[in-house]
């Protein structure tokens, strides 16, 4: 039998089996589900889980999520998914899946779309986009709050909000269909007019959300001044 050290066991690569711990409702059509991890290894923020299903007659599926928690949350990982109708991962995790069932995960991964301290920070999302930025938002919030950053959250309406009760002053939202009874902030897709003023282009900026948000919001970024080297995207989008 193949013995494995302890970072062997601890590899990114390795499949391990983790506990849902908890599941949290947040929207109609997202929730959390954190995940306690026998291997845990601290992740960066922006960095991402692989989930693997496997059904009876052996067919897998295999899907990435963003981990939306701090890597200061020993033990486990908070994974955010978005229901999706035609879904193969999705719909199971929303439908089936209860507290204490076992997943299938592995991770951490990515080296690009990550946070190591940079400052300023520009943060801009569209829709399920606010999950990996939400960790990087999270973390800084909980080693250095005097840090400059911004968030810029595109939604369409009200009940498309993620992470509601967490979004601060440092959150500029934006709603494209619907805003709600007495919004007075701005509407419509993001625009020049709504990043004025909302960071220093010297630092760098983070773009996730759907390959039409991350087209316009990069080029937004661009035109403000951004270095090029300084703007890193992630897409969200059909496998």
């Amino acid at each position: 039998m193949e013995r494995l050290t302890p970072v062997e066991q601890r590899a990114p690569g390795r499949w391990q089996i983790g506990t849902v711990a908890a599941i949290r409702q947040e929207t109609p059509h997202v929730k959390t589900f954190r995940i306690e991890l026998p291997m845990w290894v601290a992740h960066l923020p922006g960095q991402h889980y692989d989930v693997r299903l496997t059904a009876p007659d052996g067919y897998q599926a295999q899907r990435s999520y963003s981990v939306a928690s701090s890597p200061l949350d020993e033990g486990s990982v908070e994974l955010t998914i978005d229901r999706l109708a035609d879904g193969e991962v999705s719909p199971y995790f929303h439908d089936v899946l209860v507290e204490g069932d076992q997943v299938e995960v592995r991770g951490p991964f990515a080296s690009y779309f990550v946070w190591r301290g940079e400052s300023p920070v520009l943060l801009l999302g569209g829709g399920s986009g606010i999950v990996p930025l939400m960790a990087i938002l999270r973390h800084r919030r909980r080693t250095m709050p005097e840090l400059p950053m911004r968030l810029v959250y595109s939604v369409r309406n009200a009940d498309d909000v993620i992470y509601a009760d967490e979004l601060g002053d440092e959150t500029l939202l934006t709603f494209t269909r619907e805003a709600p009874g007495g919004w007075a902030g701005h509407t419509g897709r993001i625009d020049a007019a709504l990043l004025d003023g909302t960071t220093d282009t010297s630092g760098v900026a983070f773009v996730c959300g759907s390959n039409g948000f991350v087209e316009t919001a990069s080029r937004l970024v661009l035109d403000a001044g951004y270095d090029p080297r300084s703007v890193r995207t992630e897409r969200f989008g059909p496998t």
